[in-house]
């Protein structure tokens, strides 16, 4: 089986050097001694003042969605992961989806515009694989409107903007380490804002609102694990060669996929691009869906990511969304990882290109 995405995992022997030290030290838990050295190379890679490694990248939007102290209306995508959406209704706040930018498919700020209430209270956006967003012209929103920024970053480790980290943008953005990201520590995720008192306030509300025997606040339980921040100081030890495999590898599926009716995301001027994910946008639905069916008599795995559009969800129907319900229902990624091989791509590739040209 040739999967979708496939985990990166360090030498064994790099990480059982630190399993050695959690068995010397006997600290497993409660922001350990790894768990520090990781937020601290984390904020040196990504150069950000201030970055709180957490449970997972579910936990790291929840969290700040709550420390904001936000209410009523969030203005935000329809073209996400669903814990983009579920994250806020489990905060019991109310999305407002503003459809999406037919190149990038990244929210569309002349939409979010058009949404804003008096009681719209913040805007979440996500960088849609790891594409940014118009920062620029949702900062002068915000700022015009008095809205909080979030930012899902789940898709944008390393992303970089016009010379910028692209997590300097926004009051907060969040990130995603699971398994099938680019960098991952198995499961986990981060919180990163720019300011001291906010970053006080999201340490306390992921470990139980407290330190030692001084309560502060509410708070609970989304600290992460020496044996998960081991996995993450070991990996990012590789980020550079994950991040040039990866484009290697995506400029490959550009030449091998040349001449085809596809449409992908638009990756602007002025954007250091992470090759996250590998997407192609069909003619039609039916065109996808053969051939996902195509490549599974092959033995190979893709994802309709994102199907559906969150606006269509069964628990939550939102506005109608017709550039991202468009988008949603002809969008496909392909296998895309830095040690993919050529001769899998090939047969990618041939297949795509022969299920195209037969429908």
């Amino acid at each position: 089986m040739i999967n979708v995405t496939k985990a990166n995992l360090p030498p064994l022997e790099v990480y059982q050097a630190y399993l050695e030290e959690i068995w010397a030290s006997h600290w497993l838990t409660n922001q350990g001694p790894m768990v520090q050295a990781l937020e601290t190379k984390l904020k040196d890679f990504l150069e950000v003042p201030f970055l709180q490694f957490v449970t997972n990248g579910t936990i790291a939007i929840q969290l700040p969605l709550r420390a904001l102290e936000l209410e009523g209306e969030v203005i935000t995508t329809p073209f996400s992961y669903v814990a983009t959406t579920t994250s806020l209704l489990w905060e019991r706040l109310q999305p407002v989806f503003a459809d999406i930018l037919p190149d990038t498919f990244c929210i569309d700020p002349d939409q979010i515009e058009k949404c804003i209430t008096p009681r719209t209270s913040a805007i979440l956006a996500t960088h849609v694989y790891g594409i940014p967003c118009d920062v620029e012209r949702i900062e002068a929103i915000a700022k015009a409107h008095n809205l909080k920024v979030m930012y899902d970053g789940a898709h944008a480790f390393g992303v970089r903007y016009n010379g910028k980290p692209i997590f300097q943008w926004g009051d907060v953005s969040t990130l995603s380490f699971h398994a099938t990201k680019l960098f991952h520590t198995v499961e986990g995720g981060a919180m990163i804002c720019n300011n001291e008192a906010l970053d006080k306030k999201l340490y306390l509300y992921k470990a139980f609102g407290h330190i030692g025997d001084a309560y502060y606040s509410m708070g609970i339980n989304g600290k992460n694990s020496e044996f998960h921040a081991a996995m993450g100081l070991a990996n990012l030890t590789l980020i550079q060669e994950i991040l040039q495999g990866r484009k290697r590898n995506f400029e490959y599926y550009q030449f091998l996929l040349s001449g085809l009716p596809l449409q992908y995301p638009a990756i602007h001027p002025g954007v250091e691009y992470n090759y996250a994910y590998f997407p192609i946008i069909c003619k039609n639905e039916a065109i996808v869906l053969n051939i996902m069916e195509a490549l599974k008599q092959k033995g190979v795995n893709t994802r309709r990511y994102f199907y559906p559009s969150l606006n269509a969800l069964p628990y939550h129907t939102g506005a109608a969304c017709p550039v991202s319900e468009d988008i949603a229902s002809r969008v496909l990624c392909l296998p895309h990882y830095q040690d993919l091989p050529f001769s899998d791509m090939e047969l990618i590739a041939n297949t795509v290109r022969q299920t195209i040209n037969a429908s």
